[in-house]
């Protein structure tokens, strides 16, 4: 296997295992009678994780072995899903969620950085469309593969089988290249940061990582209030409109690189997207799903154009650290979400923070129109 497939697979790996957990797993603190608080603390400490990690993963990524951080990603991951096999308790689950969260973002951002430095001759859509793609598609696999778990057998069974899969997982690290390594001044990291180009775009993607909080703790519980889907339909719901998101990726990948055109998409993808997170509350299965498939659409253009631009944003030497701090502004974003989304909906009703996210994003999309105006990427 190529060094390139190779983060291409483990890529898929990690979000199938992850998204079989994240979308069901607000139904399973329902189960262990966790209040809406709670639910929005656990899925939050998740997303809080990389605020704290992401800069010395990014880091360490520019100047050590990135191939050992992935094994210990790796390990982790599989450690904490066997351990909530086991427990059951608010306070330790809280706790494991947060080591989740530690242990995928060494994962995101150590494969991301090695993909970022390899030095590959295809179209710069191309090369990133398909690590999109690739991550979406696990996304996608996972979410049915959870529910179809979940239904035949447990969450506990669910837990304890990613467990041992993403252990398994683990022989493939030796495939990954080593990349390139500098002794980068912690001074370079903040200047390519603090820079006009970088901030503006920063200020725009917390914007994208709020409404990623609506994912991981109303979704589901909407979809079961709204609709009273059994959890296989559930899990179809949610896993065939992230086929969406994943072929929506794979098409940038069509278009050769125009940075004036990827801005417009860009710009277009994120509207259509908050339209899809508004316009699918409704009483309609077909049409909410319908709408969920235009929201998933456009995070999947949205989300193949910003590794692009995040890839053109920094060096090669200083972007494991660099695109790092970019992924803690938008997992401050997340984190916030979650925090809020979850306080809402359980309290005032699911479908607000899908009205609020989803205009939060259209917001956003004017906003972004006035940023490439001014820098070019």
């Amino acid at each position: 296997m190529s060094p390139q497939n190779c983060v291409h697979f483990l890529n898929f790996c990690r979000k199938l295992s992850v998204n079989a957990v994240f979308f069901l797993v607000p139904l399973y603190f329902l189960r262990l009678d966790f209040s809406g608080w709670q639910i929005g603390l656990a899925v939050s400490l998740y997303a809080f994780a990389p605020l704290l990690f992401s800069f010395p993963t990014g880091w360490l990524n520019d100047r050590l072995s990135i191939r050992e951080i992935v094994h210990a990603g790796l390990a982790a991951t599989s450690v904490a899903f066997f351990l909530l096999y086991r427990v059951q308790d608010f306070f330790p689950v809280a706790l494991l969620f947060l080591v989740l969260g530690v242990a995928n973002n060494a994962l995101d951002v150590s494969l991301n950085s090695l993909y970022f430095k390899m030095e590959l001759t295809q179209d710069l859509n191309r090369k990133y469309s398909r690590l999109a793609f690739w991550q979406s598609l696990g996304s996608a696999f996972g979410a049915l593969l959870g529910g179809v778990i979940v239904t035949w057998r447990s969450f506990e069974f669910l837990f304890a089988a990613f467990g041992l899969f993403l252990f398994i997982t683990q022989v493939f690290v030796r495939c990954l290249e080593e990349a390139p390594f500098e002794a980068v001044p912690f001074k370079i990291y903040m200047r390519s940061f603090l820079n006009k180009k970088a901030f503006l775009f920063a200020a725009m993607i917390f914007f994208v990582g709020l409404h990623w909080g609506v994912e991981g703790t109303v979704y589901s519980p909407f979809l079961k209030q709204y609709f009273n889907l059994s959890l296989t339909s559930l899990s179809l719901f949610i896993s065939l409109s992230l086929f969406g998101l994943a072929f929506s990726s794979f098409l940038i990948g069509l278009i050769r690189h125009n940075p004036r055109l990827n801005a417009r998409i860009f710009l277009f993808s994120m509207f259509l997207s908050g339209a899809g997170l508004i316009l699918m509350v409704n009483r309609h299965l077909s049409l909410s799903f319908f709408f969920r498939l235009v929201h998933e659409v456009g995070d999947g253009l949205m989300g193949a154009l910003l590794w692009l631009f995040v890839s053109r944003l920094f060096e090669k030497a200083n972007i494991g650290g660099s695109a790092a701090i970019l992924l803690t502004v938008m997992t401050l974003g997340h984190m916030l979400g979650s925090l809020t989304f979850a306080s809402v909906g359980f309290r005032y009703g699911l479908a607000y923070p899908f009205y609020i996210g989803g205009l939060l994003l259209v917001a956003n999309a004017f906003f972004g129109k006035g940023i490439f105006r001014q820098v070019n990427l």
